[in-house]
C-alpha cells in the first residue's frame, strides 16, 4: 500500500461504537457505487479509468507530448477547474513548483484560461515573446467564458505568429467526443483532438486525456501514474473499514462532521503540495457542497502557515479537523551546515537533514493541535514518485464519492457552479439574458 491511515491521532475524538455505527451505511455506499445505482450514476467512469482508459488515446497523448516537447519552448495549458488543476498538481507534486526555472529538457508550462486577469494575460503573453508557442485548451464545451477567451487570444498570437497552418501544428484540443462548439470548429480547422470523457466529470478526470497531456509534456512517467491508480483500483475494492483505510478515511470525515467539525484542512508539508491542495479543494468543495452539506476544504503548507493561520488552528473555534499528508521519502536531502560562531544557537542541528527537522516540527504539531482539541487524520504516503501520486489520487477520488454518499448528496454534479455564469453574462449582456440583466440592473441601481 502506498498509503496508510494512522488514527492515533484521532482516536480521542471518536469512539470505537461510531466505527461499528457507520459501517452499514459504508456498506451501502460501497454498493450504489459498485453497482452505479447511486446519484450521479452517469459519471462513474473514473472507478475503472485506470485499467480501461482508451489504449489508442493514450499513445497518440504519448506522441503529442514528444512533438510539443520536441518544437515548444512555452506550453500553454487553457482550461479553468478540473480542466487544470489536475495537471498542475501533478506537475507540482512530482517536478517541482519551481518546475518553470529549473534546468530541464522539457518545456515551460504555464497555466491559462483559468481567471478573467488582464494582467495575468499581459504577463503570460510577455512569457511568449521570442520564444515558440504550443497551446492545449480544456473544455468540453469550448463556450465557458474563462477558457474561451483565452483560447482566442492564444489563437490569434499563434496565427500570427506562425500563419494558420504552422498554428495547426501547435494547438491541441482536448474536448467532447463528437458534439459542442469547441469539437466542431476543431475538426473543420484541423486540430489534433483528445476527449473529455462523458462520464468523468472535471474534477475526477485528472487521468484522462484533460491531465495526462500536460502531465506528459512535463516529463512525468505516466505509465507508473497509472499503475498506481489502478493499484489503488484494486486495493479498495473491500467496504470493510477496518481492511479499507480509503473507506475508513471517508468513514472518519462523516463521523467528524457529525461531532461538529464543519472544516477540514488538509495539511502538507512540502511546497510541492500546493497546488495538490487545491485540487483536493475543489474534489471535495465541488462534491459536497450541496443541499446545505459538506464539510468546509481548507488547506495550509506547514511550517509556513503555522505562522499564520497556526494560531487559528491551535486557539480557534473548534469546528475543524485536519488531515496530515505525511511524505516519508521526498527523495532530497539538506544537511545542516556548522557554525562556527553559532550565531542563532543552532549548532545542536549541524549536520541534521532538513527532512529530520520537518518531521519533528510535524510531530511537534500534531501533538500540539490534538492537545488543543483538533483531530488529525495522519496519511502516510510512501514516497514522492509518481506511482504513490497516481495511488493517492484514485485514493481521493473514490473517498470523495463514498463520503458523498455518505451525507447524502450527488457527488457528481455541481449546479451551484452556473449560478455566478447565469448573472454574469446577464450583466454582459449575452443576448437571451435581458430578462434577467434587467432585474440586475434594478439590484445594482438601489
Amino acid at each position: 500500500m502506498s498509503i496508510r491511515l494512522v488514527d492515533t491521532y484521532v482516536a480521542p475524538f471518536v469512539a470505537e461504537n461510531e466505527y461499528a455505527a457507520i459501517q452499514p451505511m459504508v456498506t451501502a455506499a460501497h454498493k450504489m457505487l459498485t453497482d452505479r445505482s447511486g446519484l450521479g450514476n452517469a459519471f462513474l467512469g473514473w472507478v475503472d479509468l485506470p485499467r480501461d482508459y482508451d489504449k489508442e488515446e493514450y499513445a497518440r497523448i504519448k506522441a503529442a507530448a514528444a512533438k510539443i516537447q520536441k518544437q515548444c519552448d512555452v506550453f500553454i495549458v487553457i482550461g479553468i477547474g478540473g480542466s487544470y488543476l489536475g495537471a498542475r498538481a501533478v506537475v507540482e507534486f512530482l517536478k517541482s513548483p519551481l518546475y518553470n526555472n529549473l534546468k530541464k529538457d522539457t518545456p515551460d508550462i504555464y497555466f491559462s484560461g483559468c481567471n478573467i486577469s488582464a494582467s495575468n494575460m499581459q504577463e503570460l503573453l510577455a512569457i511568449c515573446e521570442g520564444r515558440d508557442v504550443c497551446i492545449n485548451v480544456i473544455s468540453k464545451s469550448g463556450t465557458t467564458t474563462e477558457p474561451a477567451v483565452a483560447f482566442r487570444v492564444f489563437r490569434e498570437l499563434l496565427e500570427k505568429k506562425y500563419g494558420k497552418e504552422g498554428a495547426r501544428e501547435r494547438i491541441f484540443v482536448t474536448t467532447d467526443r463528437s458534439r459542442g462548439t469547441l469539437k466542431g470548429f476543431a475538426d473543420k480547422v484541423g486540430y489534433e483532438t483528445f476527449v473529455v470523457p462523458d462520464d468523468v466529470g472535471g474534477r475526477f478526470s485528472v487521468l484522462s486525456a484533460v491531465g495526462l497531456l500536460p502531465i506528459a509534456v512535463s516529463g512525468v512517467d505516466t505509465d507508473a501514474l497509472m499503475a498506481g491508480a489502478n493499484a489503488a483500483r484494486e486495493a479498495y475494492a473491500d467496504p470493510d473499514i477496518t481492511k479499507n483505510d480509503c473507506y475508513k478515511y471517508a468513514a472518519l470525515r462523516n463521523i467528524l462532521l457529525r461531532r461538529g467539525k464543519t472544516t477540514e484542512i488538509l495539511v502538507g508539508y512540502e511546497p510541492f503540495m500546493q497546488m495538490l491542495a487545491e485540487w483536493w479543494k475543489q474534489l471535495f468543495g465541488e462534491s459536497e457542497g450541496k443541499d446545505g452539506k459538506g464539510l468546509f476544504p481548507a488547506s495550509v503548507i506547514f511550517s509556513t502557515d503555522l505562522h499564520s493561520l497556526g494560531q487559528y488552528i491551535q486557539d480557534g473555534m473548534r469546528n475543524l479537523f485536519e488531515t496530515v499528508i505525511s511524505v516519508k521519502d521526498t527523495g532530497a536531502t539538506q544537511l545542516i551546515p556548522n557554525d562556527p560562531e553559532n550565531i542563532d544557537g543552532l549548532n545542536f542541528l549541524s549536520g541534521c537533514d532538513l527532512n529530520y527537522v520537518n518531521g519533528m516540527a510535524q510531530q511537534g504539531t500534531l501533538f500540539a493541535h490534538v492537545d488543543g482539541g483538533v483531530p488529525n487524520v495522519v496519511l502516510e504516503l510512501a514516497d514522492r514518485s509518481a506511482y504513490s501520486l497516481g495511488y493517492m489520487l484514485y485514493f481521493f477520488e473514490k473517498a470523495c464519492a463514498i463520503s458523498g454518499y455518505l451525507l447524502g448528496v450527488n457527488p457528481f454534479d455541481q449546479p451551484g457552479v452556473e449560478a455566478y455564469k447565469k448573472n454574469m453574462f446577464a450583466l454582459l449582456g449575452k443576448p437571451g439574458y435581458e430578462e434577467q440583466k434587467a432585474a440586475l440592473d434594478a439590484r445594482l441601481a438601489k
